[in-house]
């Protein structure tokens, strides 16, 4: 039995598409990342970062919120245990991408 059977095809193409908005996001983020030679030099500007930073990362999240929630709702509703258990896998991938990102802030 393959394993997109096994779970089923909308978890696959969720957990696939997660990945992806964690690429996303990163790609996102990356652009209020610290200058490694500017750190090198004692230089930290945060001038506007922040605001670089939400305007690539706050749309992705808000997506991919509204996203998993609504999957995690109906995993509960129909009690589709399998499927939660890549719920959970997918949320541990979310964070690894936050600490990624926040370790180059």
């Amino acid at each position: 039995m393959s394993w997109t059977k096994r779970i089923g095809t909308v978890a696959a193409v969720l957990l696939l598409t997660n990945v992806l908005g964690c690429v996303i996001y990163l790609l996102g983020a990356q652009h209020a990342w610290i200058i490694p030679e500017e750190a090198a030099n004692g230089i930290h500007s945060i001038t506007g970062e922040p605001f670089v930073w939400a305007a690539f990362v706050l749309p992705v999240w808000i997506v991919f919120l509204v996203v998993n929630l609504t999957w995690g709702i109906t995993i509960l509703a129909r009690r589709r245990w399998l499927q939660g258990r890549i719920w959970l896998m997918i949320g541990f991938i979310w964070i690894v991408a936050v600490v990624i990102d926040f370790a180059h802030h």
